[in-house]
């Protein structure tokens, strides 16, 4: 399953926590980075989970602090083993550590998006390439999900074991879950108010540039007075 992860949401402990593969963050990328939120969320329609709940997972599977961002990003060429993260800069490069990594033997190993277990999960994808293909990643990792909500009949159980069934692995790792959860959502209902407010400014200024249109227009068609 994916990696336990002790540290909580906020940035500078996420950054104490992670600071062994900070060297490697390819922070400069602005390509990608918005490609395994986008992932998500195609797949949490598809399989018709709760809005942004896949999303947090990734967040905290292979979120990293965008310092000029000032934001966490998932990173879709993450690779974890032997105890550190590695963030590579491309695909390509992602592909090639974990080969290198199988050729030392090692099958204990978490990719993409989602990280999903190479060892645990076998049978998740037929080749690298399509284990480091974000929509496939994801969708593999939304269907567990799925699968874990309808053995467990709860969405949080669900979450704490697409990590782990050991009690004292999953309950931190749901709590970091829950909480990215709550604050990507508080962001997206920061977004809707913002956008209804902009909206109701746009009416407020369409109304006044109307009501002065109007003005103007009766001034012009009143008849100019005459001296008697």
């Amino acid at each position: 399953m994916p990696r336990f992860i002790l540290s909580l949401c906020l940035a500078t402990l996420w950054l104490a926590a992670t600071n062994a593969a900070a060297a490697t963050f390819p922070a400069n990328d602005t390509k990608h980075l918005k490609t395994c939120k986008k992932a998500t969320e195609s797949n949490e329609k598809s399989y018709r989970l709760p809005k942004r709940l896949l999303n947090a997972i990734s967040l905290a599977e292979t979120g990293r602090w965008h310092s000029k961002r000032k934001e966490i990003i998932a990173w879709p060429w993450t690779v974890y083993s032997e105890g550190r993260g590695r963030y590579l800069p491309t695909k390509e490069a992602a592909i090639a550590e974990v080969k290198a990594l199988q050729a030392k033997g090692v099958k204990n190993i978490d990719v993409g998006c989602m990280q999903v277990n190479l060892y645990w999960h076998p049978n998740a994808f037929d080749t690298l390439e399509e284990a480091f293909d974000p929509v496939t990643n994801a969708a593999y990792a939304a269907s567990l999900l799925k699968k874990l909500r309808n053995s467990t009949r709860s969405w949080t159980l669900a979450v704490a074991y697409y990590h782990s069934q050991t009690k004292k692995y999953y309950v931190p790792y749901r709590k970091k879950v829950l909480a990215l959860w709550q604050k990507e959502r508080r962001k997206d209902t920061n977004a809707r108010m913002a956008k209804a407010r902009e909206e109701y400014r746009k009416r407020r200024e369409a109304i006044r540039l109307k009501m002065e249109a109007q003005k103007r227009e009766r001034i012009v068609s009143q008849p100019a007075s005459s001296n008697s």
